[in-house]
């Protein structure tokens, strides 16, 4: 079957069951949006947030990027989508977390590895890496010796830290957290496993949550 013919059929099943079911719900959505977490996810299909946090439609507002990357702060005449999204979630809805999610065998944060050895992964795809730099610095200043395998492993953690530090270079995120009215959380899920581990923010590790 085409893929998007698979699409279509999806919907149908949406249409007669779930929705169906919570109609009602669904109905109350239409007033308008109200989610008291944001997450920034990676555009791969493996990792779909919603089905890792087990939530319904208007529980999250979710942005996903190649490599769930957040760039710093910073006005011009780019486009900002990342920050677009941070802005009206901070701003206009009032979300109390913002949580960085990213997942094991990232094929971006494997760019950005790959492009020490001058592998280009797209004209679109190398620049926006980039936004790891720092992170892939530090990586490397740990493990100069590192497979390009255990180096990108070790930046699937390492560049969620640097998200959630160009989060706070953004000054209405700031001013949130100081008042408490906001928390960032970085979070790492392992694919074949189903693992997800919380940043600690206290010693900087990453550790599994206990089923």
């Amino acid at each position: 079957m085409p893929a998007f013919a698979e699409l279509i059929n999806g919907y149908k099943r949406f249409r007669t069951g779930p929705w169906r079911y919570e109609q009602s719900h669904y109905e109350r959505l239409e007033e308008g949006q109200d989610p008291d977490i944001m997450v920034i996810g990676c555009a791969d299909s493996r990792v779909e947030p919603a089905e890792i946090f087990d939530t319904i439609p208007g529980q999250m507002f979710v942005v996903r990027n190649v490599a769930n990357l957040v760039p710093p702060y910073e006005t011009g005449d780019g486009r900002h989508g990342v920050s677009a999204a941070l802005e009206y979630a901070v701003k206009a809805l009032a979300v109390r977390y913002v949580v960085v999610l990213g997942h094991c065998k990232c094929g971006g944060i494997r760019a950005a590895v790959d492009a020490l050895d001058g592998n280009h992964a797209g004209e679109f795809i190398d620049p926006w890496v980039e936004i790891a730099a720092s992170a892939r610095r530090r990586v490397l200043e740990r493990m100069p010796d590192g497979t390009p395998q255990d180096l990108a492993a070790a930046l699937e953690h390492e560049s969620i830290k640097s998200s959630i530090e160009n989060l706070l270079t953004f000054p209405f995120v700031r001013d949130a957290v100081e008042s408490g009215a906001l928390s960032l959380q970085g979070a790492w899920f392992d694919i074949a496993s189903g693992d997800l581990m919380l940043l600690d923010s206290i010693t900087g590790e990453f550790e599994k949550i206990q089923v």
